[in-house]
């Protein structure tokens, strides 16, 4: 007699490490947990980071961001891909290789190229080979404003300007861009997914004021790729995401964690692990 085995959702971060908790593969991991799916990780860099900032990079050779993926893509499979903090052009590299060499399904890329700050957080050189060697790959893209204008060329200035801003995003490679709008000014934050096929999707909430919103970035597209795991298509998966990421906001505005900027409340009302058929896996 056969035994019929289940598997779980399986999503991959390939992302950089916040030693602080809030930000990075260990959001990641905590929204995979929340949203019911089975996380891994490859890290492409280590940060030393609390709630006030960061104090040190130490990138990952990417010969070992290499033998990472390898590990747990030929061991257990992936269902999706979330990828964060890519900080050099050998690091994009191994990733367009990997992606293409395992068949990557459901890529979705956060560009983490702006600190909450204003900083820059990566090189140029990096943003072009990027743009290249990623949105080709990505099912989606999730820019916040200052890193839209950055690839883009200009500011973005008002939610009217979302639109031609997204036609933009698209133009450079990408089947899908998420334009997260909440940078603007204004009681409700727009954000608007737009697809190469010309739908468009505008998504709005009433602002929520925090001083814990370190993360929201890679919470928000973690969520997503950990929906597109789990089988609804990209235009559910984005609404099914902002919805938990505003919900976790809302359940972390009056928590103190640090002395700066905390984290969302990522498990603030967590479910099981889904269990999928193994067919295919």
């Amino acid at each position: 007699m056969t035994h019929a085995f289940s598997r779980y959702a399986r999503v991959l971060s390939i992302a950089g490490s916040d030693s602080g908790g809030g930000a990075g593969i260990q959001a990641d991991l905590k929204t995979f947990a929340a949203l019911g799916c089975y996380g891994m990780t490859a890290i492409t860099a280590l940060t030393a980071q609390n709630t006030l900032g960061v104090s040190g990079i130490h990138g990952v050779p990417p010969e070992f961001l290499k033998a990472q993926i390898q590990s747990v893509v030929e061991d257990i499979g992936v269902d999706a891909v979330k990828l964060g903090m890519l900080h050099a052009p050998e690091i994009v590299e191994v990733v367009a290789w990997a992606i293409d060499h395992y068949k990557l399904p459901n890529v979705v890329l956060d560009p983490v190229m702006v600190a909450t700050s204003g900083d820059r957080l990566i090189a140029a050189e990096t943003v072009q080979v990027l743009v290249r060697e990623l949105f080709p790959r990505a099912v989606v893209v999730t820019p916040n404003l200052d890193e839209a204008a950055l690839l883009i060329g200009h500011a973005i200035d008002g939610v009217d300007a979302l639109d031609d801003a997204a036609s933009e995003l698209l133009a450079l490679g990408t089947s899908a861009v998420l334009l997260k709008g909440g940078h603007l000014p204004g009681e409700d934050v727009v954000d608007l997914l737009a697809q190469s096929n010309g739908d468009r999707l505008q998504l709005a909430s009433t602002r929520i004021v925090s001083r814990n919103l370190h993360g929201t970035g890679c919470t928000l597209s973690s969520a997503i790729a950990s929906h597109l795991a789990l089988g609804y298509d990209l235009a559910q998966a984005v609404e099914r995401a902002r919805n938990y990421v505003v919900a976790a906001m809302a359940a972390g505005a009056d928590v103190k964690v640090g002395s700066g900027h905390g984290p969302l409340n990522h498990g603030f009302a967590p479910v099981p692990t889904f269990r999928l058929p193994a067919t295919g896996a």
